[in-house]
């Protein structure tokens, strides 16, 4: 099956924290043979340039160096990026200009940065309102992570959209030969049936994509259910618009280990 993704984009800070987004998407790149463009938002504005040059040269050094270094590890492992540095006050709309710009389907980010330190918020701020505003799929990546080789497990429920992101879940599953879990959590016991119906489709829907999919129905708090489920499963599919919502499906970005992929929807 073709890979679900064509045109990639890395955000990064070339920063401690964006090591796990970084090293995710040089592998994607490697493995699936696709392009990787990388964008790295430059925080300015005029007023700071006129008064602080020297800063901005420091810092314009600092980042050339980090970059150079991005440039070497893409090298080692075969990998050509394109990468393109983008001065604005914003980072966050200088990341989504450039997916924009490059027609891109899917960012990779970290999940947290250092601002996020400041204040107790499950996603950093400026990925979060990468995600608010992307006009793509969002991968956001722990630093601690690598890219996904155990299995995929997808979250869904009765909307509409479920079926979008269970397609795209099945076609990473399958191109990267690993097992897929289909998951649905009902917020009772009563609700257990209506919830095992929603995995079924899924499920067959999956297997008919050529996904190894298998279905798993639990009962409790989404959020706890899905960050607990008992399946050996190093990537978390969900919807885009779940996260956008904030809520349940916000704390399963914030809280999980492993890499979280929103499915624009």
């Amino acid at each position: 099956m073709d890979h679900p993704f064509k045109n990639l984009l890395l955000a990064t800070e070339c920063t401690e924290f964006d090591t796990g987004s970084e090293r995710v998407a040089l592998e994607m790149a490697k493995r699936c043979d696709l392009p990787l463009a990388v964008v790295v938002p430059v925080v300015s504005n005029p007023e700071f340039e006129v008064e602080a040059p020297r800063l901005i040269d420091r810092a314009e050094h600092e980042i050339a160096s980090r970059i150079e270094a991005l440039h070497a590890r893409a090298k080692e492992m075969g990998v050509v990026i394109d990468v393109h540095a983008r001065r604005g006050e914003t980072p966050c709309k200088e990341i989504v200009s450039e997916a924009c710009e490059m027609e891109s389907d899917l960012i990779i980010i970290r999940r947290r940065g250092r601002r996020s330190f400041l204040a107790n918020i499950l996603v950093g701020e400026m990925v979060g309102k990468v995600v608010s505003m992307a006009p793509c799929s969002v991968l956001m990546v722990p630093r601690a992570c690598n890219m996904w080789s155990r299995g995929v497990l997808v979250a869904v429920d009765a909307s509409s959209d479920a079926g979008k992101v269970v397609a795209v879940a099945a076609a990473i599953a399958s191109r990267c030969d690993l097992p897929l879990y289909v998951l649905s959590v009902a917020g009772s016991k009563t609700g257990r049936p209506d919830a095992g119906r929603i995995v079924e489709r899924h499920v067959q829907a999956a297997m008919g994509l050529g996904a190894s999919a298998k279905g798993l129905v639990l009962v409790g708090r989404a959020c706890d259910e899905i960050l607990a489920a008992p399946v050996d499963a190093d990537l978390i599919v969900i919807g885009l618009g779940d996260v956008r919502s904030g809520g349940t499906t916000q704390k399963v970005v914030g809280q999980s280990e492993k890499p979280v992929l929103a499915v624009y929807l």
